[in-house]
């Protein structure tokens, strides 16, 4: 795959990157259901050997699993990938996940997430989601630059940030990069988040482009109505009615277009999100190898305008009804 230098950095990243948010497992607050170690590990290994050269996970992702996972799946590996993870996400003995970016916070939790990983540095470290107070956003901002300083983490960006957020820590040092939502259900950030980035110089790397597995033409009402208690998707309001509807039809239009090229609808939804000149990457989360198979070609496609008009077309006429 072709690459990109991820804003200021010197990463040069692939058009897609692993999402571990899935392999995680069940048993949290925003978990997925169970799952297998072993078919993590083989779709992790999958990708790399596909050509995806970073993987992007968090440290709340099954309360310290998923970086574990991680570090098994790498090990004895010559050619390791990037690896990125998430602070600012802590829970306590029973398993409550609370938003902290105190400074000591930031500091254990780099530690904590060095040792599950087993890497002498974290090639970019992300605040996963901003807190209320802009004081604390800044003191723990003014961490991430200590630790760049004492070689623990390579670079630092953040994750679910609007543009307000991103100047106000502008101020203290500019970030690597920008982790946000972005998907054809959910494009908010088009309006002031990115133009805010791409004047900047700010990195982009969107999470959950096939919409949490909405987007990828294997979700039915049937797999919504059975997915179990501990995935976090059954609370959600794109699984329900009246959005559930409306995301299906989608589906059926991306299946459409991607038939014309021998094209999954995820890979659909993948390039859609990529077109966007601003995005230097897209996470894509797979539970499985199989999984992995049915998106690596994404990076690769390109939509062309007149398909990008006939989808734009598409969900005007579904924001109208």
């Amino acid at each position: 795959m072709r690459t990109r230098k991820l804003g200021s950095s010197d990463l040069d990243i692939t058009p897609l990157g692993f999402g571990a948010w899935a392999i995680g497992g069940g048993g949290w607050q925003f978990g997925w259901g169970s799952q297998d170690d072993a078919k993590s590990i083989e779709a992790i290994r999958r990708a790399l050997d596909s050509g995806i050269n970073w993987i992007d996970t968090a440290a709340v992702y099954g309360l310290g699993h998923s970086e574990e996972v991680v570090a098994r799946a790498l090990e004895g590996r010559s050619q390791r990938p990037y690896v990125f993870t998430k602070c600012g996400m802590v829970w306590d003995a029973q398993g409550r996940i609370s938003k902290v970016l105190k400074a000591d916070s930031v500091r254990r939790e780099c530690e904590a997430s060095l040792r599950r990983l087993k890497v002498d540095a974290i090639d970019l470290y992300q605040f996963h989601w901003p807190v209320e107070s802009l004081e604390e956003i800044e003191e723990g901002w003014k961490v991430m630059e200590a630790l760049k300083r004492e070689g623990k983490i390579r670079w630092a960006g953040v994750s679910n940030f609007d543009s307000k957020q991103l100047e106000r820590i502008r101020g203290i040092a500019p970030p690597t990069s920008l982790q946000p939502p972005y998907s054809l259900i959910h494009r908010d950030i088009e309006k002031d988040t990115l133009p805010f980035c791409e004047r900047h110089g700010i990195g982009v790397i969107a999470y959950s482009p096939m919409a949490s597995g909405l987007l990828t033409g294997a979700m039915t009402r049937e797999r919504v109505a059975g997915f179990p208690q501990d995935d976090w998707r059954r609370k959600s309001s794109d699984f329900q009615e009246p959005k559930l509807t409306r995301n299906l039809e989608l589906v059926e239009l991306l299946r459409k277009v991607g038939q014309r090229h021998g094209r999954s609808p995820a890979e659909v939804a993948i390039a859609w999100t990529l077109r966007n000149p601003v995005v230097t990457g897209a996470i894509v989360g797979a539970r499985s190898a199989e999984q992995v198979d049915g998106f690596i070609q994404a990076g690769d496609f390109r939509l062309t305008t007149d398909e990008v008009r006939e989808i734009e077309d598409f969900l005007r006429g579904q924001r109208a009804s």
